[in-house]
């Protein structure tokens, strides 16, 4: 099956020349599974991560089928609707349909928050033919009615296991409700915990399932290592690390907004081109640091969990991870940022104390352990830097993204002090003791060493 084109899975010829001028000639492996079966008219559940090319794997069927249906969803409505937890992989997505559809003469739209609904309203008016959109906007036009499901015959819900971490899942049911029963349904997902199994259950019809990720999620082309160092100097390490310049394009994470906004505007203070990219950015600010980011006018990249999930940027040499995630599907997602498209990378963490039990999470999912990195220049001079700088000013507790770009207390903030005070089944508390075994220094091309 590897050997098979776009044509031999059923791609019509216009889609084919799109397809040809963008220089996509071999379907990626979730292509080949999910296109013969959507065209064939299946519900499909599809288990894949980003830059795996489910995109095309569920865009390229829809636009085939509508273009063989002369069929108008009305004024205020949609034949498609694709709904995508956040706003840049929302326009990504409608940028890509545009692409795969330029030889047919179907309508795209796309609606998302933080900008004015006018453009949006006035897009919808005499109806489109696809419609992508994030769950919490389009809920509010619809009951504004200025949009109607009621001749929706295609659905795709894109990387569900992010909307259910948004909350977006009541959104969810709340426009399934809006849509015709009788419909062909997609649901993609790079995890499938529960809710979304769910969720699934509820919405597709005898689905064929795609998985092309293995049941333990392997990162093997990337390096991964990190560094146990106090929260104090963290700042200061990372400004260290990134006098090498052999860490050419860099994004960090970090677990909230105003973390995100702090650690760039410190590596702009020690020369370092930074953008943040979060949810209180607005859409034109958030564009801006996505393209000064992909051009090179950025070096860097601070973002969030929930902002970097539509970042699509090659050759990201480097990821660090400036907090540990308390989800540890989530750091598969960032460190998957490099390494993209069969190439290879590097991802950094930086564990302090409390992160402890979000480590031994993240180690257990990918059955993999990170080097620690125990002898490196740069945390001697973190060390120097941190100590003589200012103290810094009480910070409240960490807050993360919510629905609309807002603030909420993070519940689960406080979950490594309680995990850390007793032992996991089957992992003793002193299994760091061990870990200068597996300690690596840092080679003069950002790359490491055992």
């Amino acid at each position: 099956m590897t050997n098979l084109s776009f044509a031999d899975l059923g791609v019509a010829e216009p889609l084919l020349r799109a397809l040809a001028s963008e220089n996509y000639h071999t379907p990626t492996p979730i292509q080949t599974q999910a296109i013969p079966a959507q065209l064939a008219g299946k519900d499909v559940v599809g288990i894949a991560q980003t830059g795996t090319g489910k995109t095309a794997a569920f865009a390229l069927p829809i636009l085939q089928r509508l273009s063989a249906q002369a069929e108008s969803a009305g004024p205020r409505g949609a034949r498609a609707l694709i709904l995508a937890p956040t706003r840049e992989l929302a326009i990504q997505i409608a940028d890509s349909i545009k692409v795969y559809g330029q030889h047919l003469a179907l309508r795209t739209t796309v609606i998302f928050g933080g900008v004015g609904q006018d453009p949006q309203v006035k897009a919808m008016a005499r109806g489109v033919d696809i419609l992508v959109a994030t769950p919490g906007r389009l809920l509010d036009l619809i009951n504004q009615r200025h949009v109607n499901l009621g001749k929706t015959t295609y659905l795709v819900l894109d990387e569900a296991d992010r909307m259910l971490d948004m909350g977006f899942i009541r959104d969810v049911r709340k426009i399934l409700v809006t849509l015709p029963k009788q419909r062909q349904s997609l649901l993609f997902s790079a995890t499938m915990p529960q809710d979304i199994a769910r969720l699934a259950a509820d919405m597709l019809h005898e689905p064929v399932r795609v998985e092309v990720t293995p049941q333990v999620i392997t990162v093997d082309k990337i390096e991964q290592h990190v560094f146990f160092v106090d929260a104090g100097i963290k700042r200061a390490l990372l400004a260290s690390l990134l006098d090498d310049r052999g860490l050419e394009r860099v994004i960090v994470f970090t677990r909230t907004k105003h973390g995100a906004n702090r650690v760039a505007e410190h590596l702009e203070k020690a020369g370092v081109a930074a953008e943040a990219i979060h949810g209180n950015k607005s859409q034109s600010a958030r564009q801006r640091a996505l393209e000064n980011f992909r051009s090179g006018v950025a070096r860097v990249l601070v973002a969030t969990d929930i902002a970097a999930r539509g970042i699509d940027v090659d050759d990201v040499t480097h990821v660090i991870n400036f907090e540990l995630p308390n989800i540890p599907e989530s750091y598969v997602h960032r460190v998957g940022r490099t390494a993209r498209a069969g190439a290879r990378g590097v991802a950094l963490s930086f564990c302090d104390p409390t992160e402890r039990a979000f480590l031994r999470d993240i180690e257990k999912l990918t059955r993999r352990p990170l080097k620690v990195i125990d002898q490196h220049p740069a945390i001697a001079a973190a060390k120097v830097a941190a100590a003589a700088a200012p103290p810094a000013a009480p910070r409240g507790p960490a807050r993360s993204e919510s629905r609309h770009g807002s603030s909420r207390p993070d519940s689960r903030s406080a979950a490594p002090a309680r995990q850390e005070s007793r032992p996991q089944q089957g992992r003793p508390q002193q299994q760091r003791s061990r870990q200068p075994a597996r300690s690596a220094q840092l080679t003069s091309t950002g790359g490491y060493r055992p």
